[in-house]
């Protein structure tokens, strides 16, 4: 498609970029965008800059927050003695819509995949292992992805943790091998939390 400007083909470029949106969608986008007035042109450029410039890592979980602890972790009324270990941010979220869960929460950042070149050390697993041994929980629950690559990572936590004295637990398979977890329903994905089971290898 023969766009007229090169400063909207530059728009155009970057929006077609995102994950789900192709050429098409960030055109109609773009020009959405150059029919804003300069004041919300403004406060959308301050927002994405405040988004690059604001939004931290929990320094204990690896969540998103706006402080150095989230939200989750400052919460006094969370049960600090429950570890849920998720993929990502998209997981803590689509757990926490199911209200069925009222422990913390370790984001390791990825899932490990020698394919994509992505090892146990560019996870946050290091981390996991110093929470576990300096916070002792009762449990650890991984409710990882039933992929490939989410049994290969919690094949390699347990392997970490198991030596201490806690619970090592994982989703029930109400979530579908091959799927993922923040595409699961909230009743779904709750049922796979409230009846979790015991990890084994041979399972």
């Amino acid at each position: 498609m023969q766009i007229p400007s090169q400063y909207l083909e530059q728009v155009v470029d970057q929006l077609a970029s995102l994950p789900g949106i192709g050429r098409r969608t960030a055109l109609r986008l773009a020009l959405d965008l150059l029919k804003r007035s300069e004041v919300e042109l403004s406060d959308f450029i301050g927002a994405l800059t405040a988004l690059q410039d604001k939004v931290l890592h929990c320094r204990r979980c690896g969540n998103i927050a706006d402080t150095q602890i989230c939200q989750i972790c400052n919460n006094s009324r969370r049960d600090s003695s429950l570890i849920c270990v998720v993929e990502d941010i998209r997981d803590v979220m689509a757990i926490e819509s199911t209200n069925t869960y009222n422990g913390l929460y370790h984001v390791l950042g990825g899932l490990i995949s020698p394919m994509d070149g992505v090892g146990p050390q560019q996870l946050n697993i290091v981390n996991l292992t110093e929470r576990v041994q300096n916070e002792a929980p009762k449990e650890v629950i991984l409710a990882l992805s039933p992929t490939m690559e989410g049994d290969t990572t919690n094949f390699y936590i347990y392997k970490k943790i198991k030596e201490y004295p806690l619970l090592i637990t994982r989703i029930s398979r109400g979530i579908a091998v091959g799927s993922e977890i923040q595409y699961a329903d909230e009743l779904t994905l709750g049922r796979s939390l409230q009846q979790r089971q015991l990890f084994d290898l041979a399972q």
